[in-house]
């Protein structure tokens, strides 16, 4: 498809004169990133330390969210026991879905933080090289 907007960036790319490093940004943002390489990324740079403590916490709570089923299944003879192991059961939970929330809307900032700068780079060349082309 010529006229596809990213096959016509790329062939303008091809004809800029871009630098070495430049152009190994670009390559290594081609690759294809799993959902452990996104989650990697994200326990680096200035909130780094913030998604390892999340992470840390999501398992402690997936530890404590096991041992309150362990006590809602053995405290069926006591109704009122069994109902208050049940909420806090519901409230681990949905405390661990805001947990979790947080580290995938940290992960989906990232890779849009990483396109970002990719089409900043794209645009930055093309430029460059419309400015010579200008010139000339």
């Amino acid at each position: 498809m010529a006229n596809d907007p990213d096959t016509r960036i790329a062939e303008g790319l091809r004809d800029t004169n871009m630098s070495d490093d430049d152009w190994a940004f670009l390559e290594s943002l081609e690759d294809d990133r799993g959902m452990f390489q996104q989650i990697g990324d994200s326990w680096k740079g200035p909130l780094g330390g913030w998604a390892k403590l999340i992470f840390g916490f999501t398992v402690a709570l997936g530890l404590l969210f096991l041992y309150v089923l362990w006590n809602v299944a053995h405290s069926t003879d006591h109704p009122i026991i069994h109902a208050i192991w049940a909420i806090a059961g519901v409230a681990v939970l949905v405390i661990m879905g805001f947990a979790k929330e947080w580290m995938f809307a940290r992960m989906n900032m990232l890779t849009v933080l990483r396109e970002v700068k990719r089409v900043q780079l794209e645009v930055a060349a093309l430029r460059e090289d419309m400015e010579k082309s200008g010139s000339e």
